[in-house]
């Protein structure tokens, strides 16, 4: 393990968000003080900053793993428990089951202790009958429409006729949708279920521009509000978290511009374009944060909030944005 003194900080501009971040690069080895802000890197480099530094994000030139300075000397830092010792860290490792009929994850802390149990019903035979009502509907809109462009005329029934198809469609999502059951996420302390710990409540069935979710905490107080803007999905996939009163917190948006651009063409091309998220906050879009699907034959994740010691975003909020970005994402 090496001790250095950061002497130097440059900008890089090797991504869109990385050109917004400061590195440090350290000099010579010196003793530790109490007048230094110490910042620890799991490589097992640490580093000495001055207290100017304190609370900037960095870059551990060893590794390239983003940090973020502590407190200034002498500050006293609370224990950021935020309602429960489970979410008590800074890196939740996520494994989703195979072959149930409901979405089940198990959430491991980062030395492979299970923590907490996560379900999300999925409802086969509701939504089969949702979808088959939404066809019946469709097929009586056609029928209808039909029978409104033969009477219309030689001018208004081809109109009739070419509107007919976007409108049996819409008719299909909307009656399919109202008729699908609502799935709500619930978090467990163990796979007994037995004590809720957190929920996060799908707000909408019909859902055609934007869908929102409620985080609750297990008795009841909503603590954010998750959004998906489906208009984004064509781009870019994104995440908004606000609190109750509308503020924004974060932010989740895919990893690279590029790369969500040869997803769209190849798809996950056999794993190795897989879809990553970074978790980012305020105007400048710091981040706070990453969401990484692990390169395995089992669906594993890893929530990795490192950047953000500080707990400037509620882990609770985080675990409840990483569930849904995959079970949201259907990835």
């Amino acid at each position: 393990m090496r001790i250095a003194r950061a002497s130097a900080w440059s900008a890089r501009s090797r991504s869109s968000y990385e050109a917004r971040r400061d590195r440090v690069r350290p000099a010579r080895a010196t003793r530790l003080t109490s007048a230094g802000v110490v910042v620890a890197c799991p490589c097992g480099e640490v580093y000495e900053l001055k207290p100017e530094y304190a609370g900037r994000l960095l870059e551990c030139p060893a590794c390239g793993r983003h940090l973020r300075a502590g407190p200034p000397p002498g500050t006293f830092r609370l224990a950021a428990l935020q309602g429960d010792p489970a979410f008590d860290r800074e890196v939740f490792l996520l494994r989703e089951r195979v072959l149930t009929i409901r979405s089940k994850y198990e959430v491991w802390a980062e030395d492979g202790t299970p923590i907490l149990y996560v379900e999300r019903p999925t409802y086969p035979l509701r939504t089969l009958v949702a979808y088959v009502g939404g066809v019946i509907a469709g097929v009586m809109a056609l029928a209808w429409l039909g029978y409104l462009a033969s009477a219309a005329g030689p001018v208004a029934g081809p109109l009739i006729a070419l509107l007919a198809i976007p409108t049996v469609a819409f008719v299909f999502v909307v009656v399919s949708m109202s008729l699908r059951p609502l799935r709500h996420v619930t978090v467990y302390r163990d796979e007994s279920r037995a004590e809720v710990v957190l929920r996060v409540r799908q707000d909408q069935r019909v859902a055609l521009l934007a869908r929102t979710y409620t985080v609750l905490t297990k008795g009841g107080e909503p603590i954010a509000m998750l959004r998906k803007t489906y208009v984004h999905n064509v781009v870019r996939k994104r995440w908004y978290v606000e609190a109750p009163d509308g503020r924004p917190l974060a932010k989740a948006i895919e990893d690279s511009m590029v790369l969500s651009l040869l997803r769209r063409v190849l798809g996950p091309f056999f794993g190795f374009l897989r879809t990553n998220f970074l978790l980012v906050r305020g105007a400048d879009e710091e981040v706070v944060g990453e969401f990484n699907r692990k390169f395995t034959l089992l669906d594993r994740y890893v929530l990795d909030l490192s950047a953000d010691p500080g707990r400037a975003l509620d882990r609770r909020i985080a675990l409840a944005l990483a569930i849904m970005l995959d079970t949201g994402e259907r990835r």
